[in-house]
């Protein structure tokens, strides 16, 4: 019952997906400062491959990057097959990959609508189903592995941008959340999803309309509209991530946590 004992993912074998910037790279920091080894994937190989390197410079352990566009079943087999290459599991699958849109309601185009559910939803159930034989590899009973789906408070309440299919799309992971976690949950694999608000995000930089500009964004102007009077930080993400990969999370199963500082609620 001790706390290195309960919450310890050291050993484990991570995939976060979208772990070049933001939620996925803070995860992904936080899995590999407790000692995982940790793969992550995104679009853009070159940076990728930096925040890989960066991550195994700063926490001392290994961080793989695997490049890939999960927005096309293509992209989502290439990810498996360099997978496999390289392990005979997987303990912990983090499907955090995600992307937005912005336009009025009236200019909203097919597009946007198609890459969001693309990338968002169908990436997230192939990507899985792509992934089960290395996820039931070393799953036992006693020490079940792990998905963890991002999801976002944007799928729980109404959207404050105008992304008309950003929040469709993670309501939709919740849902989906759920009903792979009672199907997978026989066969030792422990489903869960995470529903952040507002951390320092570049996604979040383009909605507040600093344009991507994550350090130039003043996020203690972001902070102060939240009921915590802040933003997210990497240890709050980065902790819950922990917590459910860990043996302190193997009785919760199909949940939507929602980690925003009390927006929902309030």
């Amino acid at each position: 019952m001790d706390i290195q004992t309960l919450f310890s993912i050291r050993g484990k074998v991570a995939l976060v997906t979208g772990g070049s910037r933001g939620i996925g790279e803070m995860i992904a920091a936080g899995y590999l400062a407790n000692g995982a080894k940790v793969y992550i994937s995104s679009r853009k190989a070159d940076v990728c491959d930096a925040t890989a390197a960066r991550l195994a410079d700063t926490y001392g352990g290994e961080c793989i990057s695997l490049p890939a566009n999960l927005a096309d079943l293509a992209g989502i087999d290439a990810l498996t097959a360099q997978l496999r290459e390289r392990e005979q599991h997987l303990d912990i699958l983090v499907n955090n990959a995600g992307v937005s849109w912005g336009a009025p309601i009236d200019e909203f185009p097919e597009m946007g609508w198609d890459k969001v559910f693309d990338t968002n939803v169908k990436g997230v159930f192939f990507l899985t189903q792509r992934l089960l034989p290395l996820l039931e590899a070393n799953a036992t009973g006693d020490d079940p592995s792990r998905v963890i789906n991002i999801g976002s408070i944007d799928g729980i309440r109404t959207p404050v941008f105008d992304t008309h299919s950003y929040g469709p799309s993670k309501a939709a992971v919740h849902a989906l959340t759920r009903q792979m976690a009672s199907k997978l949950v026989k066969r030792n694999i422990i489903v869960n999803a995470i529903a952040p608000g507002p951390f320092p995000t570049w996604m979040l930089s383009t909605g507040v309309g600093t344009g991507g500009d994550v350090d130039g964004t003043d996020w203690s102007v972001v902070g102060d509209r939240n009921p915590r009077g802040r933003v997210g930080t990497p240890e709050d993400i980065a902790g819950l991530a922990i917590f459910l990969a860990s043996r302190a999370g193997a009785f919760t199963v199909g949940e939507v946590i929602t980690c925003d500082g009390g927006t929902v609620v309030s």
